[in-house]
Formats: C-alpha cells, structure tokens, sequence
C-alpha cells in the first residue's frame, strides 16, 4: 500500500514536468517478480520481490532511491512482523536516468516527413517513462536518439503484440528518413 501511494505521489509530480503534464500515469512501480517461502504448505517466513520504477528527465537517482527506501520503512514500522524484521533494501541492474531529446528539431522533422509519406498522417509525438537505448547516445554521446517503432499494445505483458502493416509503414517511413537525412548516392 505504501509503494501505491508513493506512485501516486511521483504521478501527481508530472505537473512540474513539460513533456509529462498531459500525462494520464506516467510513472509505474511494478513489482515483476515475487518470490517467497520454502515450501508450499507452511506460511512463508520470508518475501522478496523485484521492483521496476520510473523516473523523470532531471531525477536524482539518489533521492528517489532515498524515497524508496524510507516509504518501504515506514510501512514496515506499521506492521507488528516487519517492525522487528525489517525488509532489507537491495539494488541491481540497470538504474536509468531519465533523457529528454533536446535541439533535435532537424531530425524530427525528418522523421515527420518520413511517417507522413509511409502513413498519410501526421507523426503523433509521445513521451514516456520507458528506458530506451536514446537516452546512452543523448546523455553520454552528445548524440541526440530518436525512437521509432509499429504500433503496438501491452508492451513487455504476457501478451504483447504488434500491429504487422505498422511494421511494414515504419519499414518504409525509416528507409524514407534514412535517405533524406543521409542522402542517396548513385550506383
């Protein structure tokens, strides 16, 4: 319960950032693995669980995990059990930054001429909280990143799918943005 509350502390945040106001939940915990006890018919007498959290463009990874760690705390001081075993805090794997794509309106607008020619529609523009290879090249490479991809639904759930003629649009549209932004040559 407290991690749902902190959530929704770091969603209602978005106001304070331009490219996540309009935003309906930009920010996710989710808890993607749980494991616990020794055996199937006793109570498990410990729990560990895997948490995948969002951050914003200009976080300090620091203060959030700061954040985390006292919210898992403070509800562990609430509950009998947790107040005299208190749940050990451990990270590893990827920690991301947040990266927005700044002084890249040239690239942009030759993505959009690319998706409007594959598609007949304008490029919608969508910002999210999704840990994306642009942010290395724009953060640590002074390279800006675009990221482009087919439409697609239920991202990383057990049911993920995408949409075949989108690939086959955003095959076309990438081969159209590759030729103007880089030029063709005669062979």
């Amino acid at each position: 319960q407290g991690l749902k509350e902190l959530e929704v502390k770091w969603n209602a945040q978005r106001v304070d950032q331009p490219h996540y106001a309009d935003h309906d939940h930009p920010i996710n915990f989710n808890v993607g693995k749980i494991e616990g006890g020794d055996w199937a018919s006793s109570v498990p007498s410990w729990c560990v669980f895997d948490l995948r959290v969002a951050v914003y463009p200009g976080d300090d990874l620091a203060a959030r995990r700061a954040e985390l760690e006292d919210c898992i705390h403070q509800a562990a001081s609430q509950d009998a059990f947790l107040r005299n075993a208190p749940p050990q805090v451990t990270y590893h794997g990827l920690m991301a930054e947040g990266y927005t794509l700044h002084d890249a309106d040239e690239a942009e607008a030759a993505l959009g001429r690319a998706h409007r020619e594959a598609y007949g529609a304008p490029l919608p523009v969508v910002a999210t909280t999704a840990t994306t290879d642009a942010r290395f090249f724009g953060l640590y490479a002074d390279t800006p990143g675009l990221v482009y991809g087919p439409l697609s639904d239920a991202i990383h759930g057990f049911d993920e799918r995408v949409n075949l003629e989108s690939v086959r649009q955003n095959t076309q549209a990438m081969a159209l943005f590759i030729a103007d932004w880089c030029g063709l040559e005669d062979i």
